[in-house]
């Protein structure tokens, strides 16, 4: 049994409903982003969050270094120079606004900017870093790692006490921490951390442990988009899974998650639109029908 859905989560703007399922639309300002081969300079990620915005994204997530392993780290200064542009773009958009960051003076930057939500990928256990998310009074995205960020650990050995009873005791260790600087399990969105620290096999394994990470009472987020599970699964490139990643967004709506973080903003409105009807979540009007002019696909010209 799924536990309730928390309603809101609340931020540096204020109270986010995540009682329904939130697009969060990732804005890679970076050149070595593992899934996005599209413009990555400033100017193409500010249309990217436009684009995002103008599909029903819900918050805008913005990073400035790629946590590909094959790429070294790169400076706070820098990864303020790539993303601090694109805040600012969002914020006079009237967007609300997540950073995916580890570095605290990054994170004191996009706070001052206008985001109000720090998605931490090294796990919450960097104090100068929440300390600036509890002044802000920003949200904070907890991800489950074991691994420091821009590091992969492939080890079937690991997580021996089951890797959801881990994640469990992770996480009440990180909102008990958290307590105690002033951010509250209100302000808090659990990530289990697809690929993070883990093979296919214990990225699906955690994935099937949502119901009981439900628990603990914060919004889920599913951060499943693209992601190495679904290509060794279905054996794809990043640009060709995105029939796995409804699926595994499917899967994890089911289970209570409801921030849906994804490249593909368009296709996931679709894919909700039709979740939430098949569910009953919204009356389908008994006069709907399909317009004529998108009923079926266009004769092939000749010769094309």
């Amino acid at each position: 049994m799924v536990s309730p859905v928390p309603e809101t989560l609340r931020t540096a703007a204020g109270e986010i409903n995540v009682g329904d399922p939130v697009i969060v639309g990732v804005v890679n300002a970076t050149p070595d982003s593992f899934s996005d081969r599209g413009d990555r300079s400033t100017a193409g990620s500010i249309r990217q969050v436009e684009e995002h915005l103008e599909n029903g994204a819900g918050i805008i997530e913005i990073g400035g270094e790629s946590n590909v392993t094959n790429r070294p780290a790169v400076t706070a200064e820098e990864e303020i120079r790539r993303i601090l542009p694109v805040v600012e773009a969002a914020a006079g958009a009237g967007a609300a606004i997540s950073v995916d960051t580890y570095k605290p003076e990054v994170a004191r930057a996009a706070l001052a900017a206008g985001a109000a939500i720090i998605n931490d990928i090294s796990g919450g256990g960097n104090r100068d870093l929440m300390s600036a998310a509890a002044a802000a009074g920003a949200g904070v995205v907890l991800m489950h790692t074991v691994v420091e960020p821009k590091t992969q650990r492939w080890d079937e050995s690991a997580y021996p006490e089951g890797i959801t009873a881990h994640q469990l005791e992770f996480f009440q260790q990180r909102l008990s921490d958290l307590a105690e600087i002033g951010i509250g399990s209100d302000q808090v969105v659990v990530d289990p951390g697809p690929d993070f620290g883990k093979t296919p096999r214990q990225t699906v394994e955690s994935l099937r442990g949502l119901p009981e990470l439900a628990g603990l009472g914060c919004p889920m987020m599913l951060a499943v988009s693209r992601k190495d599970f679904i290509g060794a699964i279905n054996h794809r490139r990043p640009s060709e899974r995105g029939p796995g990643t409804f699926a595994a967004l499917a899967f994890g709506l089911d289970a209570g998650g409801r921030l849906l973080r994804v490249h593909d903003v368009a296709g996931t409105r679709d894919f909700v639109q039709v979740w939430q009807a098949l569910r009953g979540d919204g009356e389908v009007d008994p006069g709907l029908r399909i317009a004529e002019e998108i009923r079926r696909e266009p004769p092939r010209e000749q010769g094309v």
